[in-house]
Parts: C-alpha cells; sequence; structure tokens
C-alpha cells in the first residue's frame, strides 16, 4: 500500500465519521462538535491528565474566557497577538476572548499574599481558548479556531528552575510514552517581534540550554519561533507514519510576573519577583485527538475506546440474558452496549469489527444455558466460551496495563 492511501485510510475525519466521534457544521466553522463517542474519549484523555497532575503536584483551576481589553494590553498580547484574538463590546467595554489562559492564572496567584516557602506554585487549567484561523486552513481536528489547551503555570524561584523544568520533561516523557510515540525535541528562540530586553532572553535561552545538556536529550534550534515573551522548548511526536506533530510545549516567562507586579515574600521579608514557565503537554485535546485516531487507525488501546465491548445476542430470545452481562461489566467500570437489532449475528459482528470494538460478546442458546459468554477479540479473533468472571478479570487487568 502507498504512503498516500495509508494517510487517507487513517484519515482522521473519514474515522471520525464512521466511529461517531464528532463533527462538523458549517454554522460554526472551525468549532467541532463532540458526540457520545468522542466525549467518552476525551474524557479519558482528561481523566488521565488530571490523574497524572494531581500526583504531580499541580491544583486544578478554571479561569474566565472572556477578559476586558486592559488585560490583554497589560499582558502584551494586544500588541503582539492581536490578530489571533477575537473582540466583543458590552456596556461600551471592550473584551477579549482569550487565545490562552496565562492572564487568568497570573490572578489567581496574586490573588493572596505568597511565601517563598510556597513556590513552586503549580496551576493547571484545562482551558477553553479561540483563536480566528483562516477558513481554507481549517481542518477536522488538527487546525480549529475553538480548542482546549491543557495549559498550566508554574510560579517558580530562580533557584527552582532547572529543576521544575527537569519535572516537567519528565512528566512530558510519561504521557508521549504512555500513547507509545517518540518524540523530538527543538528549542525556539527570540522572535523578531518580542518584549523585554536581549539580555533577559539571553539568560532565558541559556537556561533552557543548560536543562537540555544536563539531560542529556538531543535537540535541534528553531531560531525565531519562540513565543513574544520568552524562548520555549518545543515537542514534536512522531505517529505510526513517522508524521511529526508539534504539540507540548514549555515556555520560560520572566516578563508578564513583571508586567502584572506577581512578587513574594521571601525568608527576609523582601519583595521578590517570581519566574513563570508556561507549558502544556497534549499541545490542545482537539488536536491530540486528531494524532491519536490517525496513529491507532481508530483501534484505540482498550482504555482510550469509546466502547470496549459490544454484547451481540443471536436472537430477540437471548436479549434479556444480554442486558443481564451488560449490567454486571458496567458495575466493573467496563464501557458497553448491547447490539438489539433484529439483525443476522454475522451482519452484528461485522458491524462491530468496523466499529473498531475490541471485545465482541456473542450469547445464544448455549451461554444462556451455560451462563457463559463466546468472545471475540478485534484482532484476535474467536478465543471460545468464557464464564464472565474469567472475562472481566482478564479484560480489568487489560485496561489496567
Amino acid at each position: 500500500m502507498s504512503k498516500q492511501m495509508e494517510v487517507e485510510k487513517r484519515n482522521h475525519r473519514k474515522l471520525g465519521h464512521d466511529l461517531e466521534l464528532f463533527m462538523s457544521v458549517e454554522e460554526a466553522p472551525g468549532m467541532p462538535i463532540f458526540l457520545p463517542n468522542g466525549m467518552l474519549l476525551r474524557n479519558e484523555l482528561e481523566k488521565y491528565w488530571k490523574d497524572k497532575h494531581f500526583k504531580a503536584g499541580y491544583q486544578e483551576i478554571k479561569t474566565p474566557i472572556l477578559m476586558k481589553q486592559e488585560v490583554w494590553e497589560q499582558s502584551g498580547h494586544w500588541d503582539h497577538y492581536h490578530d489571533s484574538m477575537y473582540f466583543s463590546e458590552w456596556d461600551q467595554q471592550n473584551y477579549a476572548i482569550k487565545p490562552m489562559s496565562c492572564p487568568g492564572a497570573i490572578f489567581v496567584y496574586n490573588s493572596k499574599r505568597r511565601s517563598y516557602r510556597a513556590l513552586p506554585m503549580r496551576f493547571a487549567e484545562l482551558g477553553l481558548v479561540h483563536r480566528p484561523e483562516l477558513s481554507g486552513s481549517l481542518s477536522g481536528l488538527l487546525r480549529v479556531r475553538s480548542f482546549t489547551q491543557d495549559d498550566a503555570h508554574l510560579f517558580v524561584r530562580k533557584d527552582q528552575v532547572e529543576a521544575e523544568i527537569v519535572k516537567i520533561l519528565e512528566l512530558i516523557d510519561e504521557f508521549y510514552s504512555r500513547f507509545g510515540f517518540q518524540y523530538k525535541v527543538e528549542l525556539s528562540t527570540r522572535p523578531e517581534d518580542y518584549m523585554g530586553s536581549e539580555q533577559i532572553w539571553e539568560h532565558a535561552e541559556k537556561t533552557l540550554e543548560s536543562v537540555l545538556n544536563k539531560k542529556g536529550l538531543e535537540y535541534a534550534i528553531n531560531p525565531g519561533d519562540g513565543a513574544f515573551y520568552g524562548p520555549k522548548i518545543d515537542f514534536h511526536i512522531l505517529d505510526a507514519l513517522g508524521r511529526s506533530w508539534q504539540c507540548g510545549t514549555i515556555q520560560l516567562d520572566f516578563l508578564m510576573p513583571e508586567k502584572f507586579d506577581c512578587h513574594y515574600i521571601d525568608e527576609d521579608n523582601n519583595h521578590c519577583r517570581p519566574i513563570m514557565i508556561h507549558r502544556a503537554i497534549y499541545g490542545s485535546v482537539e488536536r491530540f485527538m486528531a494524532i491519536l485516531i490517525e496513529h491507532f487507525e481508530g483501534e484505540f488501546p482498550i482504555w482510550l475506546s469509546p466502547i470496549q465491548v459490544k454484547i451481540l445476542p443471536i436472537a430477540d430470545a437471548h436479549l434479556e440474558f444480554a442486558v443481564k452481562i451488560k449490567s454486571q461489566l458496567e458495575s466493573e467500570g467496563i464501557r458497553v452496549e448491547v447490539d438489539n437489532r433484529v439483525e443476522k449475528i454475522g451482519l452484528k459482528i461485522r458491524d462491530a469489527q468496523m466499529k473498531k470494538i475490541p471485545y465482541m460478546l456473542v450469547v445464544g442458546d448455549q451461554e444462556v444455558n451455560n451462563n457463559s459468554i463466546s468472545v471475540r477479540h478485534r484482532i484476535e479473533g474467536n478465543s471460545g466460551e468464557w464464564k464472565i468472571d474469567a472475562f472481566l478479570n482478564k479484560i480489568g487487568d487489560e485496561i489496567y496495563e
């Protein structure tokens, strides 16, 4: 099969339609609508994200998507990011819809007096953002106008910067390894349109270089592609076809804490300025989903599969038994459906295969009499008759692993 045919076979827009994950409508261009199966997949990604961040010492926050124009003037976005923002006016007041969540995290940090003992502070947010991408560039979930950034903003002392970036590097590696992705690293340096002095930028760039070198990570230099407020480390994951997708980022920012007068009290009772680290791992939930769909060709690992088990009664006489099994599986947290259509079993199996369901459980007279199930895997095929408890142990172990 040619690479072009392989790309088409994995096209996330086609698979998104076939697997009923998401849809797009002309009435909301670039703003995808997630269907029930897509929400099940999305919720698993967000659940995994929240669990890992809680264990890594992050606190989750939620900040407004609409803020007054003055906020964006103060942050620098008004001057440096104006063309990538939506605007609104109400009550003779100008507002902007956030293209990123940084100011909200700063408001949380500034909401009370902070001691040097409280740092580092790590705030994580699944923040809904909007950016007016050109209509010709919109593409499924890969390039959209409305998306959820898995933002985190860390406020740290100068002596904590390198250690915190190392922890982020390790967390990103854990995430990408969990999904089976290899990745490449780039160091993006000062752009033409930047805030602050050259000296601050040089210090920030050398700090990021130092961490990458100490970790022994190979990286390329991407000149001029840093954020307007600081240099960054970008992560490009490689999918099953070897294609590269920019997802994660770590950005070092000495400037916004100054613009918003962030400070903490040191051991000598002096006011000191924290350093801010911006970072994302998925990049955006929508884009990461698109990459996953294409990487796995819709055949997700069982823990991510929207529907993990499909129960296929051979006839209406077996429907009551199928519903009973469904209840047993659901009580163990398994995502399961019953195909109650009046169709031949061969068609039901074929449809479940087309929907890329990991497990199909066929039930007929023999299974009802034996209180058992006939198990069929989407790749391995038929594995014979099983007791329900034995199957629960098997699928439970697979999901856990």
